[in-house]
């Protein structure tokens, strides 16, 4: 997702931030300050780096549950609202989805369990009265905090854990692109309602409710698109019709190259016809303003970029492309030859393509 960057992996699993997660602690942290000076916002900074810890323990929740599936989780987005564990793809059966979106809140609960019991044992005071205070104590605000998390992600507005359930208990009755719309309107309206809350004193609130109406909409979008390319292969998605440059050509040949036609990105090849990189539209226009008309293409291109076999299907093709970070990537033959070239246009007018012809 856009805004948010890696700290690393953990047993296959990138760990993203969303950049709203560090303003929310930035202004959790200036809020102390303004009552208790650094010493108070160096508190408040702690908590939330402990909240931060239950938070991913509660992912893991989900992804440990998900591989009992078979479903790796290949990144989890960790946001005001908690976190999002991206799937590789949807569990085969809704209860597995149901199973898998409560593995997390039952993590947290967990939490929550340990931390009254220690504080109990500890005689420490855990009321709620602790919540009154303007930088919340350690091991009692986490529990608190926790809690009212807890409750938070078990509400039903997708997205959330409590919105998966809900979208798992729909799609058992009426499919999982059905189900996943509903969810994901049902969700958007909760988000506009905790909006307009914000509006009455809580700026969070509506960063949150962002958050969630936004996510709804793309895991929405994203599940009618794996749903349209059910049963396609990268054979179905690729052009076909293409220029490919020699590697030795100069970025003049490639400036003509892109201006004949609508083509953006130029598989590279040698001699031979095998295939040594990509050349795409803004490393060409880089390379001009660099190096000159009169450099060679081999200077500009992405070198020996991911090949897609050719009998790949969607999911995991459409997978590649986008970690890639490239807008186009070459298709190969079983014989490793140049076959086609894959491009995000190319399967968006498939996919149009396709919905039109179901709705037909």
């Amino acid at each position: 997702m856009r805004w948010s960057f890696s700290l690393g992996t953990i047993g296959g699993t990138q760990i993203r931030i969303h950049i709203t997660f560090l303003a929310l602690v930035g202004w959790y942290a200036w809020m102390a300050a303004q009552t208790g000076g650094t010493p108070a916002a160096t508190r408040a900074t702690v908590f939330l780096l402990a909240l931060f810890l239950c938070i991913l323990l509660h992912e893991f929740g989900h992804i440990v549950m998900a591989r009992r599936f078979g479903v790796r989780t290949p990144e989890v987005l960790l946001s005001p609202i908690g976190g999002v564990a991206r799937l590789e793809r949807m569990p085969d059966e809704p209860r597995q989805e149901l199973l898998v979106a409560l593995a997390g809140p039952a993590v947290t609960a967990l939490i929550v369990l340990a931390l009254w019991g220690a504080l109990t044992l500890a005689d420490v005071a855990h009321g709620a009265g602790v919540l009154e205070q303007p930088v919340l104590p350690l091991l009692p605000g986490l529990l608190w905090v926790n809690l009212y998390l807890l409750a938070f992600n078990l509400l039903p507005a997708f997205p959330m854990d409590g919105g998966r359930v809900l979208r798992a208990i729909l799609a058992k009755r009426m499919g999982m692109v059905t189900g996943t719309r509903i969810a994901a309107r049902i969700g958007q309206g909760f988000a506009i309602v905790l909006g307009l809350a914000g509006f009455y004193g809580s700026p969070i609130l509506i960063l949150i409710a962002g958050f969630i109406f936004l996510a709804a909409q793309a895991e929405a979008a994203a599940v009618e698109t794996r749903a349209a390319g059910r049963g396609i292969r990268a054979a179905q998605m690729m052009v076909t019709n293409f220029r490919v440059l020699r590697i030795h050509a100069t970025l003049r040949d490639a400036t003509e190259a892109l201006l004949s036609g609508e083509q953006r990105e130029f598989p590279v090849v040698d001699n031979l016809g095998r295939l040594e990189g990509l050349l795409t539209r803004d490393l060409l226009i880089r390379a001009l303003t660099d190096k000159g008309p009169d450099a060679r293409v081999a200077e500009a291109m992405a070198p020996q970029p991911p090949s897609i076999p050719i009998d790949l299907p969607f999911d995991a093709a459409l997978e590649q492309l986008r970690r890639s970070n490239l807008p186009a990537l070459p298709v190969v033959a079983p014989d490793g030859t140049l076959a086609g070239l894959l491009t995000l246009d190319n399967i968006t007018d498939l996919l149009l393509v396709r919905r039109a012809e179901g709705g037909a």
